[in-house]
């Protein structure tokens, strides 16, 4: 067998492989419960996709990174944006994880918010900049020199957020997020999130029940982000298994440029097959 049809087959296996599948809680929390006499509208995707796109998201993130301790992946990052503003200007349009983060943050003002892949806390200050009150939760094996970069682990975390003047609670929970994501929820069974990130385990099983284990506990109204999905094609098709062909969600990609990154927001409690064909 030659090496081309190898990579069919490979192809093929991720397309159709047994993957874990979410149970879904009855009678989840909305977003809207945080708010005084629950007056609360869920953005829509195009609401969500323009606020992560603007120019507003991207300065912000320009202002964030310099609060930051520098790391050669965030002077990246920061060259990246300047650099395409100064070539486009005002027409520049560009969503990364973090400018998604922002865009969600903004729009949800989030109580709670859960991310699985902590690393240096880049994206978890997103939220701690935005929501100064917001109870941070992460998950995170703190691998060191993770992908090359230094992975200095929780202390470091939380020194981070706090630079960015976040004042809420944080609980960083070291190890496998298989395991210790489920192990949280067997003890908070009463924990739900106005926001979540997934982005450990870049393996398509990994990513797959990393999904499987936090999206019921996405509130109504609430939006999942999910990174990477043009950087690794394993992990899109992960996505629309599990999210996009969910009628739970409305799903907006950003893929044109950069690793790709996807949001969805959940609108119903149970699948709306009015909505959509499951």
């Amino acid at each position: 067998m030659n090496l081309s049809s190898l990579v069919r087959l490979r192809r093929l296996w991720d397309r159709v492989r047994p993957l874990p599948r979410p149970v879904y809680l009855p009678n989840t929390p909305r977003v809207a419960d945080a708010f005084p006499e629950n007056v609360f509208r869920t953005p829509n995707t195009m609401t969500l996709a323009a606020a992560a796109l603007s120019e507003e998201a991207v300065c912000f993130m320009e202002e964030l990174i310099d609060r930051l301790t520098p790391s050669e992946e965030l002077a990246g990052q920061q060259a990246y944006y300047r650099l395409a503003r100064a070539q486009f200007g005002r027409h520049m349009r560009f969503a990364d994880l973090t400018t998604a983060l922002w865009a969600a943050s903004t729009l949800i003002r989030p109580s709670d918010y859960l991310e699985i892949g902590v690393r240096r806390g880049r994206s978890a200050c997103v939220v701690g900049a935005t929501n100064p009150e917001c109870a941070i939760l992460g998950f995170d094996l703190w691998l060191p020199d993770y992908a090359g970069v230094p992975n200095p682990g929780p202390g470091f975390v939380r020194s981070e957020l706090e630079g960015v003047g976040h004042q809420g609670s944080v609980e960083l929970v070291s190890g496998d997020s298989r395991e210790s994501v489920p192990a949280y929820f067997a003890e908070h069974p009463d924990a739900f999130s106005d926001i979540i990130t997934v982005d450990g385990d870049h393996t398509a099983l990994g990513a797959a029940t990393d999904l499987a284990n936090v999206l019921p506990r996405l509130k109504v109204g609430g939006v999942l982000l999910f990174d990477d999905i043009v950087q690794r094609p394993a992990l899109r098709g992960v996505w629309e298994r599990l999210v996009k062909r969910d009628s739970r969600y409305v799903t907006w990609e950003y893929t044109d440029a950069g690793d790709g990154v996807a949001a969805a927001i959940r609108i119903g409690d149970r699948p709306m097959l009015h909505w959509r064909d499951q």
